[in-house]
């Protein structure tokens, strides 16, 4: 690996979104570490990077624990002396109507998709200053920007991810960091496979290209704004939804 190599850590990088963020890193010449809860569709996805002439390594931990989650992101900088590239992908959805909300419900999916994402940057953020480089990308939703009926925990969720990130751009900025959020729309993943087919068409009608996007749509976002060129970029929200928000 040459010096100057990029680290980039990935989480929820097994399947979907993060499958192809992490797999779009490699082809951009960065060393991709890939995080997720399970070991063997992170040693496929490292096989298959490395097939194609990439580099890659996997930490298989669990990101609702907390003082794991930090110290596995902890040992990626200490092993490789630099920590270039975090991007907070994984999250959960545990939808539900308001009133039939468990407590349960809420809190999963707050400490998965925004609490790790917290975890994550305060455990990162040393080897960035040190280095006076990071590019920090949180993927939020649109249902974050504009929330939506029967997600109240995972539009709140979404939706601190941009306060968050804001805050972090503002503080780690003079230090070369950035941080910016990407907002998917309805892409075409594991997730949105199940909706009916008369659902699909009705949000086809809200999309202005009349399609959904792919995960590869969401991964050229993320190449761009974690790419050197992109230091002048921070504290803002992309929404990647096909117009859908025009946010």
């Amino acid at each position: 690996m040459a010096t100057e190599t990029r680290i980039a850590l990935v989480t929820g990088a097994s399947r979907g979104i993060g499958r192809s963020i992490a797999t779009r890193l490699a082809k951009d010449g960065r060393h991709v570490v890939l995080v997720s809860r399970t070991e063997g569709p992170l040693s496929d996805l490292k096989s298959q990077i490395e097939s194609a002439g990439g580099t890659a390594s996997f930490k298989a931990v669990d990101i609702s624990d907390p003082a794991a989650f930090a110290k596995a992101i902890e040992d990626v900088a200490a092993e490789f002396g630099r920590l270039d590239i975090l991007v907070n992908n994984a999250g959960i959805t545990k939808d539900g109507l308001l009133l039939r909300m468990s407590d349960e419900d809420w809190n999963a999916v707050i400490q998965t998709n925004l609490t790790s994402a917290f975890v994550a940057v305060r455990a990162a953020a040393r080897a960035m200053m040190k280095n006076r480089f990071g590019r920090i990308v949180n993927i939020s939703s649109t249902s974050g920007v504009v929330g939506n009926a029967g997600q109240a925990n995972y539009a709140a969720a979404k939706s601190g991810l941009l306060g968050f990130s804001k805050s972090v751009a503002r503080e780690l900025g003079g230090k070369g960091i950035t941080c910016n959020v990407i907002a998917p729309g309805f892409i075409e993943t594991d997730m949105t496979a199940h909706l009916p087919q008369q659902v699909k068409e009705g949000l086809m009608q809200m999309i202005a290209v009349k399609r959904f996007g792919t995960s590869d749509d969401i991964a050229a976002a993320v190449s761009y704004v974690t790419s050197d060129e992109a230091g002048f970029l921070t504290g803002q929200t992309i929404c990647v939804d096909g117009g859908m928000t025009m946010c």
